[in-house]
């Protein structure tokens, strides 16, 4: 899901967990789940790389 919305927004941000199609999937708290403390660093690093 993220690299279609990547594919779809050039980027990701958090807010966009809060919506579909990350909402239906259990949204923030699932991606934190998954990722933990780096999750800010991962978004980061993310969108840094694809503006390069």
């Amino acid at each position: 899901m993220i690299r279609d919305h990547i594919a779809a927004n050039l980027g990701i941000e958090l807010d966009d967990f809060e919506y579909a199609p990350f909402a239906q999937q259990g949204g923030l708290g699932k991606v934190y789940q998954l990722f933990g403390d780096r999750l800010n660093v991962i978004i980061e690093e993310l969108n840094e790389t694809l503006a390069a």
